[in-house]
């Protein structure tokens, strides 16, 4: 892999974590908007890796993430919607600008190691944002009832794509 396209998936996964903490508050709007974003993200990037995967365990995550994520974010705007807040249902601009990325690289064996490496990327942020959600005691009830529903699925998410990526490292 070429140093340019490391020090970019290093940048974005760096800048894709957020910065909360378990122990710091989150409005319901700023989690309706990052957990929108996070999934919207999610589910993209699940069809991209469902497309370019040439690992059948990779392929076969890929889809989990686009069945499971399409599910979450369908009651996120549920709950969202009754409270008048937006979902975003696309990625931000620095997960489109990772996608692209994705969309450029050749469909082999690196591919499926940098897509699992993403996808612990993401979903370290992204149980870090539900984890807060869920402590947060002053949190709107039915958003952080919703993070802690969501919760144990990103949590399994992440450990399945941390042995995958694992798995892979070592081919």
């Amino acid at each position: 892999m070429k140093i340019t396209t490391m020090l970019l998936m290093a940048a974005l996964g760096a800048a894709s974590a957020t910065a909360l903490g378990a122990d710091d508050a989150i409005s319901a709007a700023d989690f309706a908007k990052k957990a929108g974003a996070s999934g919207a993200t999610e589910v993209e990037m699940g069809k991209l890796g469902a497309q370019k995967a040439t690992n059948a365990e990779v392929k076969a995550y890929a889809q989990k993430m686009v069945a499971d994520h399409t599910k979450a974010n369908k009651e996120l705007m549920a709950v969202a919607k009754k409270k008048g807040l937006e979902v975003p249902t696309e990625p931000d601009m620095m997960h489109k600008g990772m996608k692209e990325k994705f969309e450029m690289q050749a469909a082999d064996a690196d591919f499926n190691h940098d897509f699992m490496q993403q996808m612990v990327r993401d979903h370290k942020a992204t149980v870090e944002l539900f984890e807060t959600a869920a402590n947060d005691t002053t949190l709107d009830p039915e958003m952080r009832a919703l993070a802690k529903k969501t919760l144990p699925t990103l949590q399994q998410h992440l450990a399945e794509a941390q042995q995958l990526e694992a798995k892979l490292a070592k081919k």
